[in-house]
């Protein structure tokens, strides 16, 4: 009967059955199979939600969506093409600064795509690069700064593996700015060698696009200063950004109304969240049977009969990260893969806070690898392409980014000396 079960489960998640259910579904069968008190995954609710860096979550979740729902992404684009758009390459750069920047507070590809897509689309086409460098690059574009605080994934990150959000969230910054070199010099190469034409630089139109974003560029500024300067938690840099956000949003540029946009816009972001939440608590819950049945030690000492060193272990780790990202949206992989692979990694001597960089890496790469990464579907829809067009779009990026992922694998001191 219990195969039975296990065989029905595996056929509801390919039929597309929501995570959470096939999770919770997975747990309930594991502890009755081994008549284990099923309280123990409920239990997981309550632990998760006792969290105080749980709070952080819907906060900047909350404001992402307000920035996506306002004209934050014109003005965001409009002024960094004022002010690095004359340099070679320049429109490229402007499209992975302001990407990267904006998925950093929306923690979600997918809004960065849509959001900044239809704005930078006809751009670059404009400046005369090519329609299938264009898709590439915007596609890769879409994931690129889940790296940057205060990215969602990290702060989910650190909630599972027990990691320091705070570390994580320095660990980020120069593997994250790796990623914007490897794309952008690529930019610049196919700036020179094309028929690209150059933006001319004008202070004026950067005092003008500064003015317009002034209530705007502050902000990283304010999380990275207040948290590191000791002035505030991640928690409580949440609910200043949250609160900044709101204010700036819909009191000072009136993008948005008070009693009509900001709660559909509450509800639209709790919904991610909730889904986050059960998917988290569920996930725990079957990641408690497997610890105490000693599923990842089994897992290490099979591991063990052909690895014996870390860095081979990384490297079979990449690979297999690549395929989650390709097959999982980034926040069912970390509460599902990330209990698994932190004792494992534990036992070869990797620290915790680089595993988690390699970890998002992999993920934020994941996105755009064909069959079936997010990002080319979601570019499909925005930009109405055939699939197979992104796929071909994508690979130079693809290549490009598996390149900074083996700089930021191999070369830990990027992702820790900021820390150490």
């Amino acid at each position: 009967m219990t195969f039975v079960f296990a065989i029905l489960i595996v056929i509801l998640a390919l039929l597309g059955t929501p995570l959470f259910i096939v999770l919770g579904a997975a747990a309930l069968l594991c502890y009755n199979t081994f008549d284990l008190e099923t309280w123990g995954i409920f239990i997981e609710f309550y632990r998760i939600s006792s969290i105080p860096t749980l709070l952080a979550i819907p906060l900047f979740t909350f404001a992402g969506y307000l920035m996506a729902e306002s004209n934050s992404p014109k003005r965001l684009v409009n002024f960094a093409r004022a002010t690095i758009g004359w340099i070679p390459g320049g429109i490229a750069i402007v499209s992975l600064v302001s990407c990267a920047f904006f998925t950093a507070f929306t923690g979600a590809s997918g809004v960065t795509i849509i959001a900044l897509g239809g704005l930078l689309y006809p751009i670059l086409l404009k400046e005369k690069y090519s329609e299938k460098f264009t898709l590439g690059l915007l596609t890769a574009s879409g994931s690129l700064g889940l790296l940057f605080p205060p990215s969602l994934p990290i702060i989910l990150y650190g909630l599972v593996a027990q990691v320091s959000i705070d570390d994580l969230f320095v660990a980020g910054i120069v593997p994250g700015f790796v990623l914007i070199a490897v794309l952008g010099a690529y930019s610049v190469k196919n700036a020179n060698f094309g028929e690209v034409e150059k933006t001319e630089f004008s202070m004026s139109e950067v005092l003008r696009t500064a003015k317009e974003v002034a209530w705007e560029i502050p902000l990283p500024f304010i999380v990275l200063i207040g948290i590191y300067g000791g002035f505030f938690t991640a928690t409580e840099a949440a609910a200043v950004t949250a609160f900044y956000i709101f204010v700036v949003e819909v009191f000072i540029y009136k993008d948005l109304s008070l009693t009509k946009d900001v709660p559909r816009i509450m509800q639209e972001s709790m919904t991610l969240v909730g889904g986050i939440i059960i998917i988290l608590g569920c996930a725990l819950g079957l990641t408690n049977f497997l610890i105490d049945e000693q599923i990842p030690m089994q897992m290490l000492d099979l591991i063990r009969e052909f690895i014996t060193n870390k860095w081979a272990f990384l490297l079979l780790l990449n690979v297999f990260l690549l395929l989650v990202g390709a097959l999982m949206d980034i926040f069912s992989a970390i509460v599902v893969v990330v209990p698994l692979i932190v004792p494992i990694a534990n036992e070869f001597g990797i620290d915790p806070v680089h595993l988690g960089i390699i970890f998002l890496t992999n993920l934020e790469i994941g996105y755009l690898t064909p069959p079936v990464g997010l990002n080319l579907f979601i570019s499909s829809f925005r930009f109405k392409k055939p699939i197979l067009s992104l796929y071909s779009a994508s690979i130079p990026f693809i290549l490009l980014l598996l390149v900074a992922l083996l700089l930021i694998t191999y070369i830990p001191e990027l992702s820790l000396f900021l820390i150490k």
